[in-house]
C-alpha cells in the first residue's frame, strides 16, 4: 500500500519533468484536470517556449468551443515552470517522468526522485517501450513506479497506456487510473513486455512502411494514402513517424529488436534518414518538408 495519501482527492499536485513535446502536452492535460502543475526543464528556454505552445494549444481549443476563456486562464495560472528537480517534486503526490528514451538518464531522474520526493508520491514514467522494471529497479520504493504512456498530441490523443512493472502495487494502479480519468483520458492496463501493447504494433508498422519505401512498392504519400482509405487509419504510417520523431522511433525499434528479436530489425532506409537529420516535424524535415518549421 502507498503510504499517506489514500485516494485521488488527495491527489492535488503534479509535477511534469521534462518539457519537450510530450512533457508539455501533460502538464496541458493535467492543468486543465484541475491539478496545480510543477513542469520542470533544465532550460528555461524550453520552459518558455512549452508554455507559449500550451498557451496556444489552449486557446486553440476556447477557439473550437471545447473550453471557456475563464477555464484556459485557470489551467494557465495552474502551470509554474521550474528548473530545479528538487523544487519540482518535493511537494509532489504525483510525478511524471518525460524525458528522452535514454536508461541511464531515467536510473538518475528516480535515484534523485528517491531522496527528493514526499513518501506518498507515485512515480510515473511516460516511456513508450522500455522495462517499467528496469526503470524501477534503482529506485528504493519500486512499488510506487508505474508506467503512465500518453500518446502524440498528448492533449488531444484519448488513450493511455497503464503499465505494471514487476514490483508495482496495486493502488499505485489505481491511484495512476484515476489521475489519467481527471485528465480526461481513457486508459487500458498492460502487463509490462517490450513495447506494450502500443509501440510494438505501431513500430512494426512504421518499419515495414520504410521496408516497402525502400522496395520502391509505392511513394510514401501512396502507402499513407492506402493505409488511411484501405485500413481506416487516422494517419499514415510515415506521417506518424514524422510527428513522433524517427529518432525516437528508432530508438523503439532498437530495444525491441534487442529484446524481442529479428521482426524488429530497423529498416536500413530509417536509419539514413535518421543520420541525415531528417527527424520529423521537430526540425522541418522528415519523409516530408514542413517549411513552416525551420
Amino acid at each position: 500500500m502507498l503510504e499517506g495519501k489514500g485516494n485521488c482527492m488527495g491527489i492535488e499536485k503534479v509535477a511534469v519533468l521534462g518539457a519537450g513535446l510530450m512533457g508539455r502536452g501533460i502538464a496541458h492535460v493535467a492543468a486543465l484536470g484541475g491539478y496545480q502543475v510543477a513542469l520542470q526543464d533544465v532550460s528555461d528556454d524550453i520552459l518558455a517556449q512549452a508554455l507559449k505552445v500550451i498557451e496556444g494549444n489552449l486557446k486553440k481549443g476556447i477557439e473550437l468551443g471545447k473550453v471557456t476563456k475563464e477555464t484556459v486562464e485557470a489551467a494557465l495560472g495552474r502551470i509554474k515552470p521550474v528548473t530545479g528537480l528538487k523544487e519540482a517534486v518535493e511537494n509532489a503526490d504525483f510525478v511524471i517522468e518525460a524525458v528522452p528514451e535514454d536508461l541511464q538518464l531515467k536510473h538518475q531522474i528516480f535515484m534523485d526522485l528517491d531522496t527528493f520526493c514526499p513518501p506518498h508520491t507515485v512515480m510515473a514514467t511516460n516511456t513508450s517501450a522500455k522495462s517499467i522494471t528496469e526503470i524501477a529497479a534503482v529506485s528504493k520504493r519500486p512499488h510506487m513506479v508505474v508506467g503512465m504512456h500518453f500518446f502524440n498530441p498528448a492533449h488531444v490523443m484519448k488513450l493511455v497506456e497503464i503499465v505494471r512493472g514487476l514490483e508495482t502495487c496495486d493502488e499505485a494502479v489505481r491511484l495512476t487510473e484515476e489521475v489519467a480519468h481527471r485528465m480526461g483520458k481513457e486508459t487500458v492496463e498492460v502487463n509490462e513486455f517490450p513495447g506494450f501493447a502500443t509501440s510494438r504494433i505501431n513500430a512494426m508498422i512504421g518499419n515495414e512502411a520504410f521496408y516497402m519505401l525502400m522496395e520502391g512498392v509505392a511513394s510514401a504519400r501512396d502507402i499513407d494514402k492506402a493505409l488511411k482509405l484501405g485500413l481506416n487509419h487516422p494517419m499514415g504510417p510515415f506521417e506518424l513517424g514524422d510527428l513522433v520523431g524517427w529518432d525516437t522511433r528508432l530508438k523503439v525499434l532498437e530495444y525491441l529488436h534487442a529484446t524481442l528479436g529479428a521482426k524488429f530489425r530497423p529498416c536500413p532506409l530509417l536509419i539514413k534518414y535518421v543520420k541525415a537529420g531528417r527527424l520529423g516535424r521537430k526540425v522541418g524535415r522528415g519523409v516530408y518538408e514542413y517549411p513552416d518549421k525551420k
